[in-house]
């Protein structure tokens, strides 16, 4: 499908978000010739910036950043030349005025206004748009993360710029969406007749999601430490990766068939309680330790940390779905910084066989798994049992592997190309609704209000680990075990 003429406005161009990955995203795609000849970035900032010191700017935080087997020296120039750069202040609707100039008057032209900065700006920048009339029926809006943080910040943020955009104008944006794997999972589910039968209680065992890091809070500790990992991770990332797994299958790929479905197993998951938030809930910190040969020093001694600081950098939790296809099933989510690996993947375990036939000849059985893999490399693998060679039947697990990389022998596109792309062709699967997200903040907001009111300090764990025992304490509780910790030879 071709793009129609666009302007894809960025606010907070200068930032980092828009030089690490938007603006090599659009350049990528320019590279592959989707991009209309006419197409063009408005990068908006506060900094009282020429053209040229801005192109500067994007030569020396931006260009690093694109791909280097993608990179062609011509191409760059054409896409730089795409890029205008308008001083702002988003607060102020007097400044604005240089921004309805900047922009081209055809209404034809898809207007497409990415926010790349502060929540809190969100509001004033929708209504200081619809000020100087850019919020016209051919404007989008994308939405990045944190969208609120709780309930009643996320109703406030939908409302306010739900009085200058209509609902089908708004791209709340996760980027965890936009990832081959999770489009393959998609895939693997509603377009194949093989594993519909067995998704179900039945006969899965347990849905383990797992996003860790091996970084720190680095230059982030400003955002990090009025957000937490919860917030930051779990409230979003992880809870739409758990609706794709268990959701049902909706009657077609258009928007709000698929969002009708995710929000079902929102509004599906079973409410915590006080015993269940003591017992189901597990709340990190790093400290220091090593992680890839070096040492790294604790959360509290971070550059600009309070050093009494109970902003959590790991969580994990026991999360369970009332309907008939999941009743039983748990769901174990955990995400976590400075951890042993850098690793984003969803693992379904199947029940182990009801009486092994093997068991005089083997001392390993494994239930199968399926475990689709959303970096460092994305792939689907899926682990049986088979016969090792030799005259005795001894079983060991082996693994099928879809390697998207090595089968598809073409280029990768990355989840924020995707996304853009979908933005400006007007496609809103991918993309969180208004009650999606209201019904994600509802069911995590008892966790935040636990966590405030018993005024719970985070377990400390070493960086270079997988986080706090008790995460395996609260996964062992129900004989099971996190994959890493059960399979090491996957």
């Amino acid at each position: 499908m071709a793009l129609a003429d666009f302007d894809l406005v960025l606010f907070g161009g200068s930032g980092d978000l828009s030089m690490r990955k938007l603006l090599p995203a659009m350049y990528a795609r320019d590279r592959a010739k989707d991009l209309p000849p006419g197409a063009r970035i408005v990068c908006v900032g506060r900094h009282d910036w020429t053209q040229e010191e801005f192109l500067k700017a994007v030569e020396e935080n931006a260009k690093p950043h694109v791909a280097k087997a993608g990179f062609d020296d011509k191409i760059w120039k054409q896409f730089c030349a795409r890029i205008v750069y308008v001083t702002l202040n988003a607060s102020d609707a007097a400044t604005y005025g240089a921004l309805a100039q900047a922009l081209r008057t055809d209404a034809s032209i898809v207007r497409v206004f990415y926010l790349a900065t502060p929540p809190a700006l969100f509001a004033t920048i929708c209504h200081n748009l619809a000020g100087v009339g850019l919020a016209s029926a051919n404007s989008r809006v994308v939405l990045e993360k944190p969208l609120g943080r709780d309930l009643a910040s996320a109703q406030q943020i939908n409302a306010e710029v739900g009085r200058v955009f209509a609902e089908s104008q708004i791209y709340r944006i996760d980027h965890y969406l936009g990832k081959e794997a999770v489009q393959n999972l998609l895939a693997l589910r509603f377009g194949n007749v093989l594993f519909e039968p067995l998704w179900r209680r039945e006969w899965i065992s347990d849905v383990q999601i797992t996003i860790a890091e091996e970084l720190g809070v680095g230059n982030r500790m400003g955002y990090y430490e009025t957000s937490g990992a919860l917030r930051d991770m779990l409230q979003n990332h992880l809870l739409q990766l758990l609706c794709i797994v268990a959701m049902e299958p909706p009657v077609s790929v258009t928007p709000d068939a698929v969002r009708d479905e995710k929000l079902k197993v929102l509004r599906s998951l079973k409410r915590f309680t006080q015993t269940t938030l003591a017992q189901n809930v597990v709340r990190g910190q790093y400290r220091s330790g090593h992680v890839g040969g070096q040492a790294v020093p604790s959360y509290r001694s971070e550059p600009d940390a309070d050093p009494n600081s109970r902003t959590e950098t790991f969580v994990a939790l026991k999360a369970e779905i009332d309907t008939w296809r999941w009743a039983g099933v748990p769901f174990y989510l955990r995400t976590g910084k400075r951890m042993a690996d850098q690793l984003a993947e969803i693992v379904v375990r199947f029940k182990q066989v009801p009486h092994s036939i093997f068991a005089q000849q083997t001392t390993s059985s494994q239930p199968n798994c399926l475990i689709i893999r959303l970096q460092p490399d994305e792939g689907l693998q899926l682990s049986l049992m088979a016969k090792t060679p030799g005259d005795s039947m001894r079983l060991k697990p082996v693994d099928l592997e879809l390697d998207f990389r090595e089968t598809f022998k073409m280029p990768r596109m990355e989840a924020y190309e995707r996304l853009l792309l979908d933005v400006l062709r007007g496609q809103l699967t991918l993309f969180m609704r208004s009650d999606e997200l209201e019904a994600a903040w509802e069911w995590v907001e008892p966790v935040l209000n636990y966590w405030e009111q018993e005024e719970v300090e985070p377990t400390p764990y070493a960086s270079g680990t997988w986080g706090p025992a008790a995460a395996s304490a609260l996964i062992g509780r129900d004989g099971l075990q996190w994959r890493e910790e059960a399979l090491p030879n996957l």
